[in-house]
């Protein structure tokens, strides 16, 4: 494995602000070779709730993704607020369980973590720790940021499976949540 892996010779600060650190950087290869630019960056990680109703339907949130210029439906997801390490389990969970009440008015008693995971490893460095949320019910209003602007709705797991299967449910690591939480809970 030792091998395999680079060596980072240099590295520029290409943006750096309270969002993200976006970096060019030089690597030696295992031959020797010096390559580069390969560019980087680095954010906060962030929890994924897979939430389920009393009801046994999916919550879910509507919200309109800059990066590809339209409206999505996704599980409830936020930061987690810590910097200078990757994140606890602890510190996760407590994310987890403010970003569902925040985004959804929900809460619950019963949660698992499924999986913790690198977001894409090839270019940046923040993980998604993935969660299961069992029983969740409305114990408020949404305590939305300045920027955010969703709607709650909810799906049976037939739903689900169809608006992934259709691309209308399209974030990669909360399809991989909705898989998981399948594996956990249906088959």
């Amino acid at each position: 494995m030792d091998k395999l892996k680079w060596k980072k010779v240099g590295s520029e600060h290409v943006i750096q602000d309270e969002w993200i650190d976006f970096r060019k950087e030089t690597y030696e290869l295992p031959d020797g070779t010096v390559s580069g630019p390969y560019y980087a960056f680095s954010r906060k990680s962030y929890a994924v709730i897979a939430a389920v109703d009393t009801e046994g339907k999916f919550l879910c949130v509507r919200q309109y993704r800059y990066g590809i210029s339209e409206v999505t439906c996704e599980f409830a997801a936020g930061g987690i607020e810590v910097t200078g390490h990757r994140p606890s389990e602890a510190e996760a969970l407590h994310a987890a369980k403010r970003e569902l009440k925040e985004e959804t008015g929900y809460v619950s008693d019963t949660w698992k973590h499924l999986l913790t995971i690198p977001s894409s490893a090839t270019m940046n460095d923040d993980y998604a720790y993935i969660y299961l949320a069992l029983n969740c019910h409305r114990v408020s209003e949404q305590k939305l940021d300045a920027t955010e602007f969703l709607n709650v709705e909810t799906y049976t797991e037939k739903e689900l499976e169809e608006m992934i299967q259709t691309g209308k449910f399209q974030q990669a690591v909360h399809v991989l949540a909705y898989e998981l939480v399948c594996r956990e809970l249906y088959r």
